[in-house]
């Protein structure tokens, strides 16, 4: 008898997904917009920009171009092993930001195709056009930066996390997990930890051990290396944490909303943050977030997926606290996890909008919305615009320095300490070195010695005093700041 009840007792079957897979190849709509993300981003941001004082840093690690820069200890190294590929073998910016925009799109694509099943694939394609059309992801995709690919990682672990939730026995959603959580902590460890606080905490209150085990794994093996290297070079874990909150002006309760909120027209960073506030069209859509991701999860309730929603909800909710409310300035490509995650409910809310309750659109609102989308792209394609430009000319006016510092007869190998010493550093294929600030590297003794052995200049802002080892160096003007010379033993 107990034979008999065992054979006809129904098979265990996975959990099902609350929205039904979609079938093989309706990933067009989604191909689609990730393709055109990178296309805008080869059109609308130069491939031959230049590079920004981060990415010099980043690049030099694995660049023959210049000698590694100062790597203060926030940074981490999955950047520069992002890059090598390209940059260990070539210097040309062009080469690089293309092959930036490249896996840029592909990442996004993959990263909201984790979600197929979870969320139908036009709210899928939604969420990359409404993602991808903020100039603050076109601007930073393609550039040397982690922002971005943390933003990515965090949409891609959360999906994946969700179908390992739902059939623990998937394993490409387990190996997504673990992947996407070690490239996380491979660019930021600090923010992969924050970003995946929410999943950390479901998986252990509701024992789902398989994909907290994968995540926990993830996470793990990316920050490895920096836990590693806190170590060996930086006097400790809790030493290259304390440093890191030290050279961000000391985390702790900071109200930064404002400082965003002022940040997002243009500007790359905002330390100090007192400027005025920019025009209310610029702002309207980060102000419009909030609600429309309550909205969305609101329409998740009703369509009978709240938990795929309210996860990347509370991820984003989590990624966004450190940087608006405990450190003191503001920089926009910082909450981009938290735009990446907010994109799939505000998607949902949008396109509920447009549709009846049997699915028949509505025509009014739907103009009206095209047109509240072409008014907010104009608004974001303007201020992408302004940002490239001033970028550009600032990038430009470096490599303008390097090139009279070259006609000075600084020539590698060489040193330039001072003023944006970093960058032009970079640019001149110089060494850099400070003796204060947050990539202080060397003492003025030391700088000294090194001057009378290789070509050393020391760089002022107009208006601006010399170090005190560069008093008696020969002074040299140019039209935005000074150089001074040292002597040297070594013929130039």
């Amino acid at each position: 008898m107990a034979d008999s009840a065992h054979r006809t007792r129904p098979a265990r079957r996975p959990v099902a997904s609350s929205a039904p897979p979609a079938p093989a190849g309706t990933d067009g709509p989604l191909a689609v917009v990730a393709g055109l993300f990178t296309l805008a981003q080869l059109l609308l941001v130069h491939p031959s920009m230049g590079l920004g004082w981060d990415e010099t840093v980043y690049v030099s690690q694995v660049s023959a171009h210049a000698p590694a820069s100062y790597f203060s200890a926030p940074r981490a190294r999955g950047v520069s092993l992002l890059v090598a590929p390209v940059a260990s073998w070539s210097s040309s910016t062009s080469l690089l930001r293309g092959y930036l925009a490249v896996l840029a799109g592909s990442a996004l694509y993959l990263a909201l195709r984790a979600w197929r099943g979870l969320f139908p694939v036009r709210v899928l394609a939604t969420a990359a056009s409404l993602f991808g059309g903020l100039w603050v992801t076109l601007f930073y995709a393609p550039q040397a930066m982690p922002n971005y690919w943390v933003a990515v990682g965090a949409l891609a672990c959360a999906g994946c996390f969700l179908r390992g939730w739902r059939n623990p026995a998937d394993r490409w959603a387990l190996g997504g997990v673990a992947a996407a959580a070690a490239l996380m902590a491979l660019m930021r460890p600090t923010d992969a930890v924050w970003a995946t606080a929410p999943l950390l905490v479901l998986g252990v209150t509701r024992r789902r051990w398989r994909p907290l085990l994968a995540l926990v794994a993830g996470l793990a093996a990316g920050a490895a290396q920096w836990v590693i290297e806190a170590y060996a070079d930086y006097g400790g874990l809790l030493r290259r944490l304390a440093d890191g909150s030290r050279l961000q002006g000391g985390l702790g309760l900071h109200l930064a909303v404002d400082d965003q909120l002022r940040s997002l027209d243009g500007r790359t960073l905002c330390r100090p943050c007192d400027v005025p506030a920019p025009h209310p069209a610029v702002t309207l859509w980060w102000c419009a977030l909030p609600l429309l991701a309550a909205a969305g999860l609101a329409v998740a309730v009703r369509a009978g997926r709240t938990l795929p929603t309210l996860l990347p909800l509370a991820c984003a909710v989590t990624a966004a606290v450190p940087y608006l409310f405990l450190i003191a300035y503001a920089a926009p490509r910082f909450l981009l996890p938290a735009y990446a995650l907010l994109s799939l409910p505000v998607a949902d809310a949008l396109l509920s909008l447009l549709t009846g309750p049997r699915g028949r659109p509505r025509p009014l609102l739907t103009v009206a919305a095209v047109l509240a989308l072409a008014g907010h792209l104009a608004v974001q394609y303007a201020v992408l615009g302004h940002t490239v430009r001033r970028t550009t000319a600032q990038h430009r006016a470096w490599a303008r320095t390097a090139a009279e510092l070259h006609r000075l007869g600084v020539h590698p190998p060489c040193l330039v300490t001072g003023h944006e010493a970093l960058p032009i550093a970079y640019y001149a294929g110089c060494a850099s070195a400070a003796t204060s600030g947050p990539n202080a590297n060397a003492t003025a003794a030391g700088i000294t010695r090194t001057a009378h052995h290789v070509p050393t200049a020391h760089l002022t802002p107009p208006g601006g005093a010399p170090a005190d080892y560069a008093r008696t160096w020969r002074p040299y003007r140019l039209s935005t700041l000074r150089i001074y010379l040292a002597p040297t033993d070594t013929p130039r």
